[in-house]
């Protein structure tokens, strides 16, 4: 006899109350199997379910989130006398939104003769959840059309549609609404706003919700929220002080709190601060959880402390496919494609799964690193596992990958091959051909992506731009340039104006490209006065050359390249007192010029070789090689030259 058949036996359950009950339990003891089975018995007992049946039945459908039990309830459903219980069709929209069956769960909405409020917040989350934030819009306009009083829930809704379109004035839009509301008071609500101003990029407003929650209301919540605020922000130094405050309030930090803390510490500068959170977390005891873990792993390795990282990975007793994926990333992002590739092996070798963000990393390091055999291997990979068929994101990753390893017929290829195209594919392939110097065709595809109706954007743009400024295409960059804002309402960004600038100073057209960065809306970047000051030195101009150099040293001053810049102008010119004074200031400032490197890979193992040094374990055989390819094309320049000399 089955565990069910022994408990019904013990309970003697003998009207549809008693049957409710059990079904309930089981469902609130996150046991849905045991519901539905018992839902099923109780149909065969000759016991009719009522309205408070279904939605105990569904709640379990839920969370099991299989769409053919949902079916087989919904059934049921229709066929009782309660399908037109405002509760009972409640619960199955609510259940179709749970298996993200949004299309079965409008079909019930539609047809209900009668729908409260949290009947129209179940479909509002359910198209919220899916990403269809105009739809959460459009249908709260019918909400109010129908004289359905909104409630907290609504605008949490509302709140978190906002936030994903990233709209500000969506947001403070929706904010007014709720504090007519009068939802405001809610700390629930107040800490979902906290987070979305954040989302919206209005740490200030943030601050204030925050400062806002009466003290004696706020939650650990409240502070994670903010604690979240400022990790958006990278500000580490102002979520340290918050958590000083906290604690001094004498709030328990729980899993959350250490895990948004260690996401703003995500640089070099804030490494102290990240440990001094460690050694929290340690204390807690909430270095135990694989999460928490994770995210240190990435505080250490994006703060430059890739060992720490490494340390804290070899320590973990179980590790998931995120724990590998944030070590490997660790690697790709210093460079070292040599170990996050032994660790992928590594991970195979254990038997976990990479993921769509594991082959991302990977593709990212490639295109980083410029490995075109690698690349290929991981492209192979991503087809075997299943993650490149149909997925947008994976093939513009493979397309960036290509583009920047060199190989542009295979970038290319990709793309012709996509059955589904976004803006962000088409700018990618722009920008490929733009990098290799395929200038001609990146104006071309350009081209057609807005004969396709594409609307471009302001990275587009940029590609596009960054085409016209290698290929001397001053008029057709003007014309792209004038066109974002008149036709697309696009303002220029610096590096717009830092395109625009190498444009005029390549075709020698400097007092221009002065003329431009005086009227800029913004204030110039080192970028800008970078790209003048370089046009400088290929048309000789010291005037402005001086002026650039001079906004570069104030803006840069630790950094040796303008010095340098400025100082071969000078030397181009033959004005050696000028020459002189550029060493001289040097000096005095401390500015150091580091040697240049570049790196290669060989049958997969890479090969780091520095200006002045030969400390490679094969230089002689190497420098050997160079100096006889240096021979052998010094005697072919001078065959040619002879065989010149003698035509004419």
């Amino acid at each position: 006899m089955s565990l069910i058949h022994r408990r019904l036996n013990r309970f003697g359950l003998s009207s549809v109350s008693a049957w409710n009950v059990q079904i309930r339990e089981a469902v609130n003891r996150n046991d849905p199997t045991e519901s539905l089975l018992l839902f099923r018995e109780m149909k065969r007992g000759g016991f009719e379910p009522n309205n408070l049946t279904f939605p105990f039945v569904a709640k379990a459908c839920a969370k099991l989130a299989n769409i053919e039990y949902c079916k087989m309830v919904h059934t049921h459903v229709i066929k009782s006398t309660f399908w037109s219980d405002v509760f009972v069709g409640t619960a199955t929209v609510d259940m179709f939104v749970k298996c993200n069956r949004l299309d079965y769960a409008s079909k019930v909405f539609d047809v209900m003769p009668e729908r409260d409020a949290t009947t129209w917040n179940a479909m509002l989350s359910g198209f919220h959840q899916s990403g269809h934030t105009d739809k959460v819009f459009s249908l709260f306009r019918e909400m109010r059309l129908a004289e359905i009083s909104p409630d907290s829930v609504t605008v949490m809704a509302l709140i978190q549609s906002a936030s994903f379109e990233k709209s500000l004035n969506l947001l403070k839009a929706v904010h007014s609404f709720g504090i007519r509301l009068g939802a405001d008071v809610q700390v629930t609500v107040a800490n979902t706003w906290v987070s979305s101003y954040a989302k919206c990029n209005d740490l200030e407003s943030a601050k204030l919700m925050f400062e806002g929650i009466d003290r004696s209301g706020r939650t650990v919540v409240s502070w994670n929220s903010m604690f979240k605020a400022y990790a958006v922000f990278g500000e580490a130094s102002d979520a340290f002080g918050l958590y000083r405050l906290m604690l001094r309030e004498e709030f328990k930090p729980d899993l959350s709190t250490f895990i948004n803390l260690a996401a703003s510490c995500q640089s070099p500068e804030t490494l102290i601060q990240g440990r001094l959170i460690h050694s929290h977390a340690i204390r807690f005891g909430a270095d135990q959880d694989t999460e928490v873990i994770n995210t240190f792993i990435s505080m250490y390795s994006r703060s430059g402390d890739i060992c720490s990282a490494r340390r804290l990975f070899d320590v973990m007793s179980y590790r998931t496919c995120v724990s590998w994926t944030v070590m490997i990333s660790g690697y790709t992002e210093k460079g070292d494609m040599d170990e996050a590739l032994a660790l992928f092996h590594a991970m195979d070798k254990t038997g976990v799964s990479p993921d769509l963000v594991t082959l991302l990393s990977l593709i990212s390091g490639v295109g980083r690193f410029g490995s075109l055999e690698i690349g290929r291997w991981v492209d192979a990979r991503a087809e075997s596992n299943g993650l490149k068929r149909d997925n947008v994101m994976v093939c513009n990753a493979l397309i960036d990958m290509y583009a920047k390893c060199g190989s542009v017929i295979e970038a290319r290829d990709i793309f012709d091959n996509m059955s589904e195209k976004t803006v962000v594919t088409w700018t990618t392939m722009i920008a490929g051909y733009a990098l290799n110097g395929v200038f001609h065709e990146a104006l071309v595809l350009f081209k057609t992506m807005i004969d396709f109706d594409y609307k471009p954007n302001h990275i587009t743009f940029l590609a596009v731009l960054q085409a016209c400024a290698h290929s001397g295409s001053l008029e057709k960059g003007w014309e792209c340039f004038l066109t974002m804002r008149k036709v697309y309402n696009i303002n220029p960004g610096l590096e717009h104006y830092s395109c625009m600038v190498d444009l005029l100073g390549r075709k020698g057209k400097l007092e221009e490209a002065l003329e431009l960065i005086r009227n800029m809306p913004c204030k110039p970047d080192a970028g800008i006065w970078g790209a003048l000051l370089s046009a400088c030195k290929i048309h000789r101009d010291v005037k402005v050359a001086e002026q650039a150099a001079e906004c570069l040293f104030k803006l840069k001053p630790d950094v040796a390249a303008p010095y340098v810049e400025m100082a071969n102008v000078y030397a181009a010119a033959g004005m050696w007192d000028g020459f002189a004074r550029i060493r001289s200031m040097m000096k005095v400032r401390n500015v150091k010029k580091y040697p240049g490197e570049s790196v290669i890979q060989v049958d997969g193992k890479s090969h780091k070789f520095t200006v002045g040094e030969r400390d490679h374990v094969e230089h002689g055989t190497i420098y050997h090689v160079l100096d006889c390819l240096s021979m052998f094309a010094r005697d072919e320049y001078r065959l040619h030259k002879d065989m010149f000399t003698s035509l004419t």
